[in-house]
């Protein structure tokens, strides 16, 4: 049977269009919340035909194509030198992870939905958009471009994705983020476990990309609800802890603050915005903290 590919619900798509994907920097260019609609002449590259949809600008429908076929299909666009938007996907092991009450809802299902957020965004806007996914599997890497289509190839690369080893080290994705270009937005969904990942993502802000970044963490790990006795197991180096919940609880939550705090303050220190998504929450409230009103100027 095929992979089932990720969908957005309803509701979340519908709060979507409230929603604009935003740069601090002014790339002087087509891209991050201007429609391709609205930026004709030079430049412009026809990239597909689609289906008119309600809430389509009638403006954008070939009258050509409708006198041959009486049906009414949008004309998409992308232009030469537009910046892009890159969608990092952590795929190591550890994204597998879930509470125990939601099984089928794990940080890796969170980050696919999220991409999926993210792909709407972009085409709703006319943007570009292209994804590395990275895992011990090894990364796969798809080429910014708009359209339907693209997103299509998204959804078949997420079903066929499944979280497993180790982030890829330097030397293998050296080659990957030559391909990122200087006005390029990156987006890194993680649980910011892997030191890789990390490292990459202040890597890519020190070259002077413009990177977000979206940990994903269980509700588990926020709250430690655990009594009794258990036995935690690290899903990537397989290191085990026994020990008791409650016992453990207060050292736990003391500890964790810490970690998030210190993530915090590097994340900050490379100029990298960033934002948490705890599992029991929207899925899309990452995408408002980091874009809704008033978040670009924090």
């Amino acid at each position: 049977m095929a992979p089932v590919p990720p969908a957005i619900p309803p509701e979340v798509r519908s709060r979507l269009k409230r929603l604009s994907l935003t740069t601090r920097r002014l790339t002087g260019v087509h891209g991050f919340g201007a429609h391709a609609s609205s930026n004709k002449g030079a430049g412009i590259e026809f990239a597909q035909y689609r289906s008119y949809e309600p809430g389509d600008d009638p403006r954008g429908i070939d009258w050509k194509l409708y006198a041959r076929s009486d049906k009414f299909f949008i004309r998409e666009a992308e232009q030469e030198g537009a910046a892009s938007i890159w969608i990092l996907i952590d795929a190591s092991a550890s994204m597998n992870q879930a509470d125990r009450h939601t099984p089928d809802w794990s940080r890796f299902d969170a980050a696919k939905i999220l991409a999926m957020c993210i792909a709407q965004l972009a085409l709703q806007q006319g943007d570009r958009f292209g994804w590395i996914v990275l895992g011990g599997a090894g990364p796969v890497m798809a080429e910014p471009r708009a359209g339907r289509a693209q997103n299509d190839r998204l959804q078949v690369d997420l079903a066929r994705s499944s979280p497993q080893g180790k982030i890829p080290d330097a030397a293998r994705l050296g080659s990957l983020w030559e391909r990122i270009a200087p006005r390029d937005l990156v987006l890194f969904l993680s649980d910011c476990f892997d030191e890789r990942g990390v490292a990459e993502i202040e890597r890519l802000a020190g070259a002077g990309r413009e990177v977000l970044a979206v940990q994903l963490l269980t509700v588990e790990e926020r709250d430690f609800p655990f009594e009794g006795g258990f036995r935690f197991r690290d899903q990537e180096d397989e290191a085990e802890l026994i020990g008791d919940g409650k016992a453990l609880r207060e050292d736990y939550l003391a500890r964790f603050a810490k970690a998030r705090a210190g993530l915090a303050a590097r994340l900050d220190a490379a100029g990298i915005r960033h934002t948490s998504y705890f599992l029991d929450e929207p899925i899309d409230a990452p995408l408002h903290d980091l874009f809704g009103v008033g978040a670009m100027a924090r």
